[in-house]
């Protein structure tokens, strides 16, 4: 069984289920509503996010159902049992349009976009919240890190560090983002790929001293052999005594894979070990290193041209460090046929209108030119677009390119297609940051990337602010 299947529709907050008994004994519950999922800040003071987590949400939608026991919690809180009895046969039968998982997306612009019963779109919204937010903020975590790294080897160690059972899904986001490999064996065996792993201290302590230790382990691992040489002296003990088992190990046909540093000054040991290991004619045993690494410690290593191969990142990798999380909400823009909004004193707080499509703009070059334009759905030109919360800020759009960035990927509770393979995910993704300028990749001040709010939509805001504010007076 896996983490998604184990998911009932009691998966989500009290007040999504109480609005849905209002909206059935009111009988509003099938009337049409449409709500976006959209984010207001990027995470990690960087220039962009990576979207992540659709295709679990998907497949855990097709499926979603109250249990037996869920109903009977819901009438010991004393909800209406005709209400009751209708969530024993409810399923999502909604519609969803949404950005390609693994494309790069931006503040404002709506990512996801639902369309169904006001009771279907709201009784998913914190488990879209939940895998959404998540999964985005790890893999543009891990997109930052791949960013740095080159064609060095990254795996995932995080699991432990991990928010819980959310282990799994940090572990998804992390290979969408660019991981090559995981600890985490669950996730490994459901994913498809590498499960990576070592050993830790406590092996080398329980034997009566460290070169044991390795022989045992190599005989137990002679072809996925990787030795922790920092128990108790890196250059002194621990890599002495991996030279000496790997060509203890080339005499019966194998070759030690790696030594891995978890430890100290990590560049300094890094290129110590490696004139060792080349000195013993070892040049092929590469080297790995952990311990609290991110993408400013892995950047600083490779600045100061540190010989390391592999790198094992935990805790700031799975707890989205130092975000923790994604600001991800969930706004309904449209119901009974008529656009809705949200007002607030600030603008920036004051949610978008109407179905919505986003449209990316890409330059001659066909790379992205910097500018997302959010437009009501049914506009068929737009010129120009202007900034949604300072006046007297536009560019236009004459010049470029458009592709729509939200396509249908559900209709009446069922997939469109057959759930994407992880890897293409990932390869995805690639594809999109290639194409995305290194301006806005840059750790430090990256250029802002443009959204703007097309004509149409510009103007049916104002118009319905406007008639808000009358009618309030």
């Amino acid at each position: 069984m896996t983490l998604q299947s184990a998911l009932s529709a009691s998966y989500t907050d009290l007040y999504q289920i109480t609005m849905g008994q209002v909206y059935f004994q009111s009988g509003h519950h099938n009337d049409r509503a449409v709500f976006d999922y959209f984010f207001r800040k990027l995470p990690y003071g960087g220039g962009y996010a990576l979207f992540a987590g659709l295709g679990d949400l998907l497949q855990i939608l097709e499926g979603l159902r109250f249990t037996e026991e869920d109903l009977d919690f819901l009438r010991r809180n004393k909800f209406a049992p005709e209400y009751v009895d209708y969530l024993r046969d409810w399923r999502f039968r909604g519609t969803i349009y949404a950005a390609r998982e693994g494309d790069v997306v931006f503040p404002t612009a709506p990512v996801v976009r639902v369309e169904g019963g006001i009771l279907d779109a709201q009784l998913i919204e914190a488990l879209l919240l939940n895998l959404l937010n998540f999964q985005t903020l790890v893999a543009t975590k891990a997109a930052r890190i791949r960013s740095v790294a080159g064609d060095a080897i990254l795996m995932d160690f995080g699991l432990r560090r991990a928010q819980g059972l959310g282990g799994l899904h940090a572990t998804r986001a992390c290979l969408v983002g660019g991981f090559n490999s995981t600890s985490n064996v669950t996730a490994a065996m459901q994913f498809g790929v590498p499960a990576a792993g070592t050993m830790a201290h406590s092996l080398i302590q329980s034997f009566g001293d460290e070169l044991t230790a390795f022989r045992y382990f190599a005989e137990c691992r002679p072809d996925d052999c990787v030795l922790l040489v920092d128990t108790y002296s890196t250059l002194e003990s621990g890599v002495p005594n991996a030279i000496t088992v790997a060509r203890e190990m080339e005499a019966r046909g194998h070759r030690l894979v790696a030594i891995r540093l978890d430890s100290g000054d990590l560049a300094y040991l890094a290129k110590r070990a490696r004139a060792m290991l080349d000195s013993a004619g070892l040049s092929y045993v590469r080297i790995a290193a952990s311990n609290q690494l991110d993408e400013y410690v892995i950047k600083s290593l490779i600045d100061q041209e540190a010989p390391i191969d592999i790198y094992g990142v935990g805790t700031s990798l799975v707890t989205g460090k130092p975000d923790a999380a994604l600001d991800g909400v969930y706004k309904l823009s449209y119901f009974q046929e008529t656009p809705r909004i949200k007002l607030s004193e600030s603008l920036s707080k004051t949610t978008l209108p109407g179905i919505k499509q986003v449209h990316r703009a890409f330059n001659g070059d066909n790379l992205f030119a910097g500018a997302d334009v959010v437009a009501l759905a049914d506009e068929q030109k737009i010129p120009g677009m202007s900034h949604p919360f300072e006046a007297g800020k536009s560019m236009s759009l004459q010049t470029y390119r458009l592709e729509p960035l939200l396509h249908k990927v559900m209709e009446d509770g069922r997939m469109i297609e057959e759930p994407v393979p992880l890897d293409q995910i990932a390869s995805y993704a690639r594809e999109r940051l290639a194409l995305l300028p290194p301006e806005y990749k840059r750790f430090e001040f990256p250029h802002v990337y443009k959204v703007g709010l097309s004509p149409g939509l510009a103007k049916l805001r104002e118009h319905m602010r406007t008639e808000l504010k009358q009618a309030m007076t």
